[in-house]
């Protein structure tokens, strides 16, 4: 049986390259195949918790916001062909819900993320990810990092 992917999913971890180098080519060659929009998300901290946020600024989080999806271009537009459909998405709070949610709102039927070696302590990869995969309502294709030898 042959899957046609229409929407995929991929989070990234703007701080570590291990939650993208992997996976990334394949989340490409998915898209090219299938024809597919390459949904690029990313899920930055938000400043909500109240002893700190009453010494921040008003209008933080929609600074964070902004900043991280600034950086996700950068990123796309250094590591995506500019033939493939790429829209990029920031999400802000809980890395999987936040994941769970975006690709919710995109209609994904593909998810494709990172795994890691269990000495990595990648913030987007591991726990995460499983928490993805048991919750996802699409396919989640899982790439385990590979070795730079």
């Amino acid at each position: 049986m042959n899957n046609k992917y229409n929407n995929i999913v991929i989070p990234v971890d703007l701080y570590h390259e291990s939650s993208w180098r992997s996976a990334l080519p394949d989340a490409i060659e998915q898209a090219q195949s299938n024809g597919a929009t390459l949904h690029v998300v990313t899920v930055v901290p938000n400043a909500d918790i109240p002893a700190i946020a009453a010494h921040l600024p008003d209008g933080i989080d929609e600074h964070i916001q902004q900043e991280g999806l600034e950086s996700l271009k950068q990123l796309i537009a250094q590591q995506v062909p500019e033939s493939i459909t790429v829209n990029p998405m920031v999400g802000q709070g809980s890395i999987y819900k936040e994941i769970l949610r975006l690709a919710t709102s995109v209609d994904a039927d593909l998810i494709v993320m990172a795994s890691h070696r269990p000495e990595l302590k990648d913030y987007l990869i591991g726990a995460n990810a499983a928490h993805v995969m048991r919750h996802a309502d699409c396919s989640v294709m899982v790439i385990r990092e590979r070795s730079a030898s």
